[in-house]
């Protein structure tokens, strides 16, 4: 069963925490706050769906610190960066570590739920992508060598005849390999498998 996706708050404000998680549920999703980054560290889990609400300036610490560190541990989470303090190469650093958004305080409630729901939209389609990514590499993983070879160049838009003299072994053995292929593959044609294989490429 997969996770509800969760809206992240990382602020050292425990009122502005407060304000937010109800901002947040009252529109009818999950909020979960945090006064530092190492209480977030602590209890996150990269693989839990949703998106974080990330103050600048926190007490002790700095939050875009927190954002690189996330990214160091391979979490795709969106990050909304938020302060009350902005300027320049803050908001440039904060976009370049990955951040989908940099928003001044205070903002305005239905900004902020907008920009959220986009945050979560955004996650659910990275999550979704992976996800078929990690199929197409397992079913990839089951090939032999020779398969990998002919699914290459099947992939690439060769026909059995350019795989069997790339190859050089004969048309029939290739469309041998090309129905075990695509058996393995789960797919129905080359064209199919093409565009599988193309995800592999995709971010």
């Amino acid at each position: 069963m997969t996770a509800k996706p969760t809206v992240f708050v990382v602020d050292d404000n425990s009122g502005v925490r407060s304000s937010l998680q109800a901002l947040v549920e009252a529109a009818g999703l999950s909020a979960e706050t945090y006064a530092s980054p190492a209480e977030f560290l602590a209890a996150y889990d990269v693989r839990h769906p949703g998106c974080l609400l990330l103050d600048v300036r926190l007490r002790g610490a700095d939050g875009l610190d927190l954002q690189s560190e996330l990214r160091k541990r391979g979490a795709t989470l969106p990050i909304i960066v938020m302060t009350g303090y902005a300027d320049v190469p803050t908001s440039v650093r904060a976009l370049k570590g990955g951040a989908i958004d940099f928003l001044q305080k205070p903002v305005p409630p239905k900004t902020m739920i907008a920009r959220v729901r986009d945050a979560l939209e955004v996650d659910q389609r990275a999550r979704a992508a992976a996800a078929t990514r990690d199929v197409v590499t397992e079913r990839i993983a089951h090939l032999t060598p020779r398969e990998r070879q002919v699914m290459d160049l099947m992939a690439a838009g060769n026909s059995s005849k350019e795989i069997a003299a790339t190859l050089k072994i004969s048309v029939r053995t290739v469309e041998g390999h090309r129905r075990v292929v695509l058996n393995k593959m789960c797919v129905e044609s080359a064209a199919h498998l093409a565009r599988a294989v193309a995800r592999l490429d995709r971010t």
